[in-house]
Order: C-alpha cells, then sequence, then structure tokens
C-alpha cells in the first residue's frame, strides 16, 4: 500500500530530534576537483506515525558551515568566508536555510520519494530526492540525498550558464547535500 498526502496536526507523532547525532554535510565541486564539508542542524522535526514518515522539516544555521578537505587553517578560513559572502550564501543575511516535506511516498515504509520546499537566501524552489528509513531500538534514522542547482538560489559565482570562459575555473552548479536526521521515538 502506497501512502501519500498530509494528514491533520492531531494525527502527528512528532520525535525529538538529536541535533547531536543528525548531520548535513554538503559538497561541491569544479573542474579542477571538489569541496566539502559539514553545516548545523538548529532545528528539525519529523512527523512519524505508525512506522511511516508523514512529514518534516529541518533547518540549517549557515553560520556554522565548514569545509573539511581544506587543511590549511588559513586556505579553509578564506574558503569558508568566500561561502558565507554574498558570492555564495549571502550568511550575514540570510543566516538560516531550511527543507519542508510536502510529500512523502514510500511502499514499504523505507524507502520512500520525498518531495520538499527547499529555502536558500530567501528563496523557495522544490526538491525531490529518495530517504531511507530505519529504525534501532527508540531511533527513527532517516537518511538522503538532496541535490539542487545553485543557480536557483541566486548562486551564480563562476557558473557556466551566467559566465564565459572560465576553463578550470568554472563551479558546476549542482550542490549535494548528506542528510541525516535521528530521531528519539
Amino acid at each position: 500500500m502506497m501512502w501519500t498526502g498530509q494528514p491533520s496536526e492531531s494525527e502527528l507523532a512528532l520525535l525529538n530530534i538529536n541535533k547531536t547525532e543528525s548531520t548535513v554535510s554538503w559538497k561541491a565541486a569544479k573542474v579542477t576537483g571538489e569541496h566539502y564539508g559539514k553545516v548545523a542542524i538548529s532545528d528539525a522535526k519529523l512527523d512519524y506515525e505508525n512506522g511511516r514518515i508523514q512529514g518534516g522539516s529541518f533547518e540549517i544555521n549557515m553560520t556554522t558551515i565548514t569545509v573539511e578537505d581544506i587543511k590549511d587553517a588559513n586556505s579553509n578560513k578564506r574558503l569558508v568566508d568566500h561561502l558565507k559572502s554574498d558570492d555564495f550564501f549571502s550568511v550575514e543575511k540570510f543566516n538560516k536555510s531550511s527543507m519542508t516535506i510536502t510529500e512523502a511516498k514510500t511502499s514499504n515504509g523505507k524507502d520512500y520519494e520525498i518531495k520538499a520546499n527547499l529555502i536558500i537566501k530567501g528563496i523557495s524552489n522544490p526538491v525531490a530526492f529518495p530517504v531511507t528509513v530505519s529504525e534501532e531500538g527508540n531511533k527513527v534514522i532517516a537518511t538522503g540525498k538532496i541535490t539542487f542547482d545553485r543557480t536557483k538560489y541566486d548562486i551564480k559565482y563562476r557558473s557556466g550558464n551566467y559566465f564565459e570562459n572560465l576553463a578550470d575555473r568554472l563551479i558546476y552548479d549542482e550542490v549535494t547535500l548528506d542528510v541525516k536526521l535521528v530521531g528519539m521515538k
């Protein structure tokens, strides 16, 4: 049986999300390589009833963005500061990004196709992505990979769709977020 739709608020079981165990990792690529890091979850909820995701959302604190692939402290700080600048996430003006589930479809209660609204820099766009849910004791663990086009959020720095002759300075438009939400029943 496939579930889809949104139950009323009275039917939902909101799981307490463990923000320490829950993670959001990011990865972006350019012609000459890639960068990756993490950003902290500042708020999250997962609506979980009868062993199924019914809805949910998370908010990330963009001021906490880290870069994990650059070990030199000065180079690392330079990239983190650049990611926080207006060339990328405009963190001073938009310090939060968020995602809210609009639809959750599953046929087995473990593998889902999620549709959601992703808000970055105050701009909302729909995204769709797979999520896998598992239960370990009193924990519910939802993991998913969200891929989005950064230019849809006014992040156009070194995009081949907006600038010519970038050669090896081109940054690809797709950004990947690996999200893991750990909820307690």
